[in-house]
Order: C-alpha cells, then structure tokens, then sequence
C-alpha cells in the first residue's frame, strides 16, 4: 500500500466535503444523539454501580433478535427491538438477583438470542443495508416520527431514574443493608432492568447490537476513572457519551462508513485519556474517594 492509497482510505474515513450543506439536514440525528447520550450517561451510573456490564450485551442480544424479527415480518424495526430487550431485562431481573445467577442466565440468553436473531436476518429478502443497520446502527436516517418516538422513550426513562435515584444508589451500593432498613431491593432490581431494556433498545439505533457497551458502559467507566464524587461521576458520565454521541454522528456525516466506528472510537479514547489521568494521579500519591 502507498501513500494514495493510504490517503484514499483516510478519505474514505473523513470527508467533510459539502459538510456546511449536510450538517442542517442531520438535525433532527444529532438531536436523537445528544438525547441518547444523556440516557446512556446516566443508566451507564448504575450500571458500572450494579456491575450489570455482561447484562447489557445479553439484553443487546435479545433486543437484536426482537428487531431483525420486526424486519422480517414488516413492521416496527424499533418496537421489535424495545419488545426483545424488555423481555430479556424483565427475565434477567426476575430470576437473577445476585450476580452469579445473573451471569448463568445471561449466559444461556445471549447466544439464544443472537441464533434467533440471525435466523430472522438470514429469511429477511430485502435491502442489506437494512440487515446491516441493526447490527452497526443507523441514526443518521432518523425521521421526525422516529425522533418523537425516541424523545419520549428517553423522558421516560430519565423522569423514572429521578424518581428512585437515592432508594436505587443505595441499594446498588450495598443491597443487604438496604433490604434490612426496608428499601425493595427486588422491586428496584426489576424496574432499572426495565428502564435498562429501554436504554439498550434505544442504543441500539446509535451503535447497533454488537457495540452497545461503548454508549452504556464506556463514558460511565471513564467518569469513574477520574471522578472523586458520585456527582461528578454522574456528571462526567453524560458529557462523554453526549460528546461521543454527537462527535461520532458529525464525523460520520461525510462518508460512508457507519456511525458506530467513529462512536466507539471517541469513546475509547476518552475513556483511555481518563485511564491515563488516573493513572498519573495515582503515581503523584493521589487517591480517589470511594463512591458511596
């Protein structure tokens, strides 16, 4: 390979040409993109809080398999894929309280649903691009009815988590001590895997299937990197996946590539920037207060 053609490929990454001209029609998916991130941002919180990292690939895949099932049989890509991901975050917080049974079941779930998924893939006759879509995400053709569709999902979700924020920190803190002071343990379990399906269906439509981890998990690993304060973790969380989001959607304008490349790789990044401040802070003899 020689320099034009490493130039070619670099051309083929970024293009930015006609960039003033694409950037108006793509409002509406930089919209959906920042209002994803601040979901992301903030289930990612307790999602690292509950170590529930293996659960959201599970999810991932049962939402996958609801979604190329939609496709298949004509109709709602993003109902298919809300209806597979609530089930499996409902069956996961049913019958999997504590984290090894958790991981057992996800365990058996995940290839079930990734057969079934590509089951429903291999019958669909119509476009490649739209069995490519679900795996590698497709914000960038969001329409109107979509956008309002996302937009209420997400204040759903975000109006939910206010609610049971301080009962939900302290049960994902320490559940036991919870349980005994009368906090529903259970209960909350059962309705952030809820909110947790929601989150990862909605991702979906950014990332795709298989890179869901890097909008609900990453920007939260990150925050907790350098954070000193559940604040500010929660903060940081929702800027990085916001930043990752948007950045990743106004790189992808230009070129032909999906977004999900250029969202995981911000995200990466940043996550790799905050491992190495923590790692610097660590060598100067600075610790980072606990999350409590």
């Amino acid at each position: 390979m020689n320099w034009q053609d490493v130039l070619a490929v670099f051309g083929e990454i970024f293009n930015f040409s006609n960039y003033g001209e694409l950037l108006p029609l793509f409002r509406d998916s930089l919209l959906a993109g920042a209002v994803l991130g601040v979901v992301g941002g903030l289930i990612g919180t307790f999602v690292m809080m509950r170590d529930l990292a293996f659960a959201v690939h599970g999810i991932a895949e049962l939402s996958f398999a609801g979604a190329a099932l939609a496709l298949l049989i004509g109709v709602d890509v993003i109902g298919g894929s809300l209806v597979g991901s609530v089930a499996a975050a409902l069956i996961l917080g049913l019958m999997g309280v504590r984290a090894r049974d958790r991981n057992s079941i996800i365990g058996v779930l995940m290839p079930f649903g990734l057969g079934l998924g590509i089951l429903f893939l291999s019958l669909y006759q119509g476009r490649a691009a739209n069995k490519f879509g679900l795996l590698t995400g497709q914000i960038v053709s969001v329409d109107a009815t979509q956008l309002n569709a996302l937009l209420g999902a997400a204040v759903l979700v975000i109006l939910a988590l206010l609610v049971i924020w301080r009962p939900l920190t302290f049960a994902s803190v320490d559940p036991d001590i919870a349980q005994a002071r009368g906090v529903p343990v259970r209960a909350l379990s059962i309705g952030f895997m809820v909110l947790l399906g929601i989150s990862v269906a909605l991702s979906i439509q950014i990332v795709g299937a298989l890179l869901v981890l890097a909008l609900l998990i990453t920007p939260a690993a990150a925050a907790m990197q350098v954070a000193t304060s559940p604040r500010i973790v929660v903060l940081l969380s929702v800027l990085f996946a916001v930043g990752a989001t948007v950045g990743g959607i106004m790189l992808a304008l230009g070129g032909r590539i999906p977004i999900s490349p250029y969202v995981t790789t911000l995200s990466f990044a940043i996550y790799l920037v905050c491992r190495l401040i923590a790692r610097r802070r660590r060598n100067r003899g600075i610790t980072r207060r606990r999350m409590v």
